[in-house]
């Protein structure tokens, strides 16, 4: 007999909902996680404190650049860094503990210590004091995360050049912070340190910022940042960095080829994307190998050997919590025989910046490169009421629909709040809406989401408030 039906290797976004849900389908269920704290970087180090330090710094911003006053609020802020920090961990620390809670509620048991295969259904873990203990399961699932990807000629120290788990503790506002790739990471917290009053330079190896984005949602968020003060330097390699004391001396030269220059900053952050983390997981043991990009196949989730699956970042799809989410519930479902899905046309990405962005399905140039004929749907937030009252006009809605069938093939927005208001696409994209379904839907006045009423009209060519 197996000690436990499941043993979940990994307590971030994939892995804590994976043991969840296969203790509310009735499993014996354990999980391996070696930080002090569940929830993974997601919870610890990423998308929440990222998103504490946006809102307590969008906050600051509207207070002490303008918006405030424009309002007829006069006040006069002074920045309290170790505040923001302090409150930043206070709300991480309760997410953590509410994983905690979660577990106990579904009797998941939590075995504290870094797992790693050691042979067809065996686990072994080691604990922080150095002893190391084996276990069994019927089903063992890989959720282990993923890490920042290094980049050479630059060594992170966390003090001066940064990832960006160090960019969300710093002690001091930077001077001038340089940011180094044009991702969603880079972007975010490029814009924090920025509205605190650092000067930000981004540099990217490529001719444009976020790829894979729609090119005219990126050209338009790209504006946006640039407005805000934010400058890029586009096509841009960083061939090496040396830090001292206070500073880092940067080489840049094209990307394209050409004469290396000196940039200087006193804090550098590295954000080029992030890896699978696969390293020690005794992989060998079952036979199992990973590609060039470190990453572990998958066929529906199963690894290719019995008993063993992958969700997550260290398998193929976006590196997104949600889709974690997603792989850990079906996961859970198909090792309890039920039929566990994932629908990976219809996984929304959000960049939590201000104005936000946020995307779902096919972009303009995947359709054209696949022949497919479509029709566009735009509407920008300057026609939208609610957006003009609130003076946050920047960015549009817009909606891509096949040809023929109207069929719903993608959205892409810029502007307030998108980030909770893609869901709506994503739901209508779920049961193959057409744009004219949302088009003849009744939407709240006055409210942001008229936006998305109004783009889906205009697939047809009838918006009617701009």
């Amino acid at each position: 007999m197996s000690d436990y039906d499941v043993i979940v290797i990994g307590g971030g976004p994939g892995g804590y909902n994976a043991a969840i849900r296969a203790g509310q389908l009735g499993l014996k269920v354990a999980c391996v996680e070696g930080r002090e704290t569940l929830g993974g970087t997601c919870l610890n180090v990423g998308c929440m404190p990222s998103k504490a330090l946006l809102h307590a710094s969008e906050l600051y911003e509207a207070a002490s650049g303008g918006e405030f006053a424009r309002l007829g609020i006069q006040v006069t802020p002074s920045l309290d860094l170790a505040q923001m920090m302090k409150q930043k961990d206070e709300s991480v620390t309760a997410l953590t503990k509410g994983v905690e809670f979660l577990f106990r509620k579904n009797k998941v048991e939590w075995i504290k210590g870094w797992g790693r295969l050691d042979g067809p259904g065996k686990v072994v873990v080691s604990a922080a004091d150095g002893s190391s203990s084996s276990h069994t399961a019927k089903d063992v699932i890989i959720a282990t995360g993923s890490e920042p990807t290094p980049l050479p000629g630059v060594t992170i120290d966390n003090k001066r050049i940064l990832d960006s788990t160090g960019a969300l503790s710093l002690p001091e506002v930077p001077k001038h912070l340089v940011v180094i790739g044009a991702g969603v990471i880079g972007l975010e917290l490029g814009s924090v340190w920025r509205r605190l009053g650092a000067e930000v330079t981004v540099l990217e190896y490529l001719d444009r910022i976020c790829p894979g984005m729609d090119d005219e949602t990126a050209k338009t968020f790209q504006r946006a940042l640039t407005k805000q003060g934010m400058k890029f330097r586009l096509g841009s390699k960083v061939t090496q960095a040396k830090a001292t004391a206070k500073q880092v001396s940067l080489q840049v030269e094209p990307a394209a080829g050409g004469a290396a220059e000196a940039i200087e900053a006193d804090y550098v952050l590295v954000a080029i994307g992030r890896r699978p983390y696969t390293q020690g997981l005794g992989l060998e043991t079952v036979g199992l190998q990973v590609d060039k990009r470190g990453m572990l196949a998958n066929e529906h989730l199963r690894s290719g050997v019995p008993g063993v699956w992958v969700i997550g970042d260290v398998t193929a799809g976006p590196m997104l919590a949600h889709k974690a989410e997603e792989e850990a519930v079906a996961v859970a479902e198909l090792i309890a025989g039920k039929a566990g899905e994932v629908n990976y046309d219809v996984i929304p990405g959000v960049i939590y910046t201000s104005p936000e962005v946020a995307t779902v399905g096919k972009t303009e140039e995947q359709l054209k490169a696949e022949g497919r004929a479509y029709k566009v749907g735009k509407f920008p937030f300057t026609a939208n009421s609610r957006a003009k009252i609130n003076h946050e006009t920047e960015g549009f809605v817009k909606v891509l629909a096949d040809e023929r069938s109207d069929e719903i093939l993608g959205v892409h927005m810029v502007g307030p709040n998108v980030g909770d208001m893609i869901a709506e696409f994503c739901v209508a994209m779920e049961f193959a809406a057409a744009s004219e379904d949302v088009a003849r839907t009744c939407h709240p006045h006055p409210t942001r989401s008229e936006a998305l009423r109004q783009a889906a009209m205009a697939v047809e060519g009838w918006a009617m408030q701009a």
